[in-house]
C-alpha cells in the first residue's frame, strides 16, 4: 500500500513544480502524511544504515549541508533534506523522492521528538538553544526539558552530539544511554569581552543557581560552572583551538581531537559557522569518518540559500546573510564590523508567522557595533519602520537611513550607485521574498528547481 500512496504522492509533486506556484519541497511530504500518517515509519526503515538528525535554533541548515558534503565526499549516499523543510513534511518528502542508504535530516527544534519518535535514529546531533519565535516556542527551557525527555526515551539505542559550550544542551548528556560526543571551543582569544546581556542560559540545570561564566563566544556559548552544585562544561572531545576570523572570506581553526589535530580553512565566516562545522565534524567522527578527512571536505564547503551566500548583480556583490534572533545577528553584526571600509545594508524585517510576530528582539541585537561604519542602508519588510527607529536608537546617522517597505524598489535603492558590494540582512520570510525576487530579475537561479 505504501507503495501506491508514494507514487499519487511524487506525482502530486511533480504537478505542483511544472505548475511553478512552488510547493514542491513540501506538498508531497503533506500528501503522503495525509495517506498514510505512519509513512516516515515505514520508508525511514528501509534506510539500510539508520538516521542522523541535527536540531538548532541557529545553524541546522548548515550543519547538515556541512555534513552532508563530508559524506558525499566518503563516496556514501544521504537521503538529505537539503531545502531545509525540517518538519515532518520535508522530512517525509525527502524520503519519498531521494535515493539513499541512511538518512540526515535536519528537524525544527519542536518537531525533533515526533520525527525522532519515528525514525528511531542512531545519533542527534544538538547545536544550540537560543531564544526564537517565543509567540511559537515559549522559553528555551520548555525546548530543553523536550530534548531531555527525548533522551530519556530514546535509552540506549541513539548516540548524542552535544555543543558542550551551551549548557542547555550540554545537559542532555546526562541522559543519553548510548553515549555522547561533546564538541566546542577552547581559544580564548576569541571571546566576547563580555557576556552579552540578552544570554539565554542564566541558571544551572541541575540545582537551578545562577551560572558563573568564565567567557563566552556567541551569545551564551561559552565555559560556565556553577558555583553551588559544582556543575561544568563537559570537556569536547572535539575542539577548535587557534582561531583566526577573517571576516566575510572565512576563518581557520586547528580542530583538536583525541587522535590528534587537523587545520580547518572554512570559506564561511563568524564563530556560529565555526559551531557548525565543529558539530558536523564531531558527528562525521561518531559516524566512522576521520576528522581529516571532514576538514578536507569542508575547505570547499559552498553557503547554503540565505547563508551568506554571494550573488553577483552587474558590478555589486551582494551577500546575504540570515538574521532571526539576537544570537544570531549578533554574529552577523559582528562579521560585517570586521569588514574594511564603510557598509552599504540592506534590513528586511517581517513579521509573518514564520518569523515569530515579536520583533521586539531587535532591541537585544548589537546594532551599536556598526554605528559610525555605515555609508547607506535600506530598510525593507513589513517592519521596516520599526527596524529604522531601532538603527537611529543604536546611533545611525539618520540622513543615511531610507525606509522603503516594499521588497522591489528597497532593493533597487540599495543597489543604485553600483556600490560594490552590499550585505542584505533579511529575516527569514523576507529571504524567501528576496530569493524569489533575485529570480524574477534574472539575477539567480531559483534554488529549488526540477
Amino acid at each position: 500500500m505504501i507503495k501506491a500512496k508514494a507514487g499519487l504522492a511524487r506525482a502530486i509533486g511533480r504537478l505542483s513544480r511544472a505548475s511553478g506556484r512552488g510547493g514542491g519541497t513540501t506538498l508531497p511530504g503533506r500528501v503522503l502524511l495525509k495517506l498514510d500518517r505512519n509513512a516516515i515509519d515505514k520508508l525511514g526503515s528501509k534506510l539500510e544504515h539508520g538516521s542522523t538528525l541535527i536540531s538548532a535554533t541557529n545553524g541546522k541548515t548548515t550543519t547538515a549541508s556541512m555534513l552532508a558534503s563530508i559524506l558525499v565526499a566518503e563516496g556514501r549516499h544521504p537521503v538529505h533534506n537539503r531545502s531545509g523543510s525540517n518538519m515532518t513534511w520535508g522530512v517525509a518528502t525527502a524520503l519519498l523522492e531521494q535515493k539513499g542508504d541512511e538518512g540526515l535530516f535536519e528537524v525544527d527544534e519542536a518537531w525533533l521528538p515526533e520525527t525522532a519518535a519515528r525514525l528511531h535514529p542512531d545519533t542527534i546531533l544538538l547545536g544550540n538553544l537560543f531564544r526564537d519565535q517565543l509567540d511559537r516556542y515559549g522559553e528555551t527551557e520548555a525546548l530543553a526539558d523536550a530534548w531531555v525527555k527525548l533522551a530519556k526515551d530514546s535509552g540506549d539505542r541513539t548516540g548524542f552530539v552535544l555543543n558542550a559550550d551551551d549548557p542547555l544542551v550540554a545537559d542532555i548528556g546526562r541522559y543519553s544511554g548510548a553515549g555522547t560526543t561533546y564538541f566546542g571551543i577552547d581559544d580564548e582569544s576569541v571571546a566576547l569581552a563580555e557576556l552579552q546581556h540578552a544570554h539565554d542560559a542564566k541558571q544551572c540545570r541541575v540545582c537551578g543557581h545562577a551560572l558563573d561564566y568564565q567567557r563566552a563566544f556567541v551569545g551564551h556559548l561559552g565555559h560556565y560552572s556553577c558555583p553551588n552544585c559544582g556543575m561544568k562544561r563537559p570537556a569536547p572531545e572535539v575542539s577548535a583551538r587557534d582561531i583566526e576570523l577573517k571576516g566575510m572570506s572565512g576563518l581557520t581553526a586547528t580542530i583538536a581531537t583525541p587522535e590528534g589535530s587537523a587545520e580547518l580553512t572554512l570559506p564561511l565566516p563568524g564563530l556560529y559557522n565555526l559551531y557548525n562545522a565543529l558539530g558536523a565534524i564531531a558527528t562525521a567522527r561518531r559516524l566512522g569518518i576521520p576528522v581529516e578527512s571532514s576538514v578536507k571536505s569542508l575547505a570547499s564547503m559552498k553557503a547554503v540559500f540565505g547563508r551568506v551566500e554571494r550573488i553577483q548583480i552587474d558590478s555589486t556583490e551582494l551577500s546575504i546573510l540570515l538574521i532571526k534572533n539576537p544570537a544570531g545577528a549578533n554574529e552577523v553584526i559582528r562579521t560585517l564590523a570586521l569588514e574594511p571600509g564603510g557598509l552599504n545594508l540592506w534590513i528586511a524585517l517581517n513579521d509573518r508567522i514564520a518569523d515569530g510576530r515579536d520583533v521586539s528582539w531587535i532591541w537585544d541585537a548589537d546594532f551599536e557595533m556598526l554605528a559610525g561604519r555605515v555609508d547607506s542602508v535600506v530598510c525593507a519588510g513589513t517592519r521596516a519602520d520599526e527596524m529604522a527607529l531601532r538603527l537611529k536608537y543604536a546611533g545611525f546617522d539618520t540622513t543615511k537611513i531610507t525606509t522603503i517597505e516594499d521588497l522591489d524598489p528597497s532593493l533597487t535603492a540599495a543597489l543604485d550607485g553600483t556600490p560594490e558590494k552590499v550585505f542584505a540582512m533579511p529575516t527569514y520570510t523576507a529571504l524567501l521574498e528576496l530569493r524569489n525576487l533575485l529570480s524574477d530579475r534574472g539575477d539567480a537561479d531559483r534554488y529549488w528547481e526540477g
